[in-house]
């Protein structure tokens, strides 16, 4: 347990042993620690927010129901993460979008917000940014679903690749060989922008 000046925080695996004893309210802590980073993996393999809601929604429905079997074997954000980019890849491949679709209508990405010292500041500059932007976001959404998940993990959560192959469930080997793929693939699609 550690402790926050009087208040006490209860690790991970003794809010698991709380839900194995019944303890609807450490679950939904255990919920509230991690829905936001296990959305924003989803959301980075699947390209859009009402799916990747539906992949977490169904993500912790899952790790409610396992959740008597978990013996802590891996920490249990390893093993959430696994469940979900599991569900997430096989979301991908069995949904087969357009991929370059999805990417030129920005469905289930965010506007970026403007900084408001640079608008008007070098037109020809903003323009190219968003041009990279752009075909950044259709780049990404143009690779596998297995290529997407590294790449989201390394570059967005900033995982290791020793992380990255627990929750996959593949060597570093592989890791490293879908990611060096994925950055090859990425820069010969930004190529003619950069």
């Amino acid at each position: 347990m550690a402790k926050t000046g009087t208040i006490v925080e209860l690790s991970d695996w003794e809010l698991v042993q709380r839900c194995q004893q019944g303890q609807v309210s450490a679950f939904q802590e255990l919920v509230s620690r991690h829905y936001q980073k296990v959305f924003v993996v989803v959301q980075g393999i699947v390209n859009h927010r009402e799916d990747a809601m539906d992949i977490v929604q169904d993500t912790f429905l899952r790790v409610y129901r396992k959740i008597s079997g978990f013996k802590g074997d891996s920490s249990f954000y390893t093993w959430v993460y696994r469940i979900a980019v599991n569900l997430a890849i096989d979301f991908k491949r069995q949904k087969k979008r357009a991929p370059m679709e999805l990417a030129e209508r920005g469905e289930g990405y965010d506007e970026p917000v403007e900084d408001p010292d640079r608008i008007g500041s070098d037109p020809g500059r903003d323009l190219q940014r968003k041009e990279i932007e752009r075909r950044l976001l259709a780049a990404i959404a143009d690779l596998t679903p297995d290529h997407k998940a590294v790449i989201v993990l390394r570059a967005i959560e900033g995982l290791s690749y020793k992380e990255i192959s627990r929750l996959l469930g593949c060597s570093e080997g592989t890791v490293m060989s879908r990611l060096h793929y994925a950055r090859k693939r990425l820069l010969e699609k930004l190529d003619s922008v950069i």
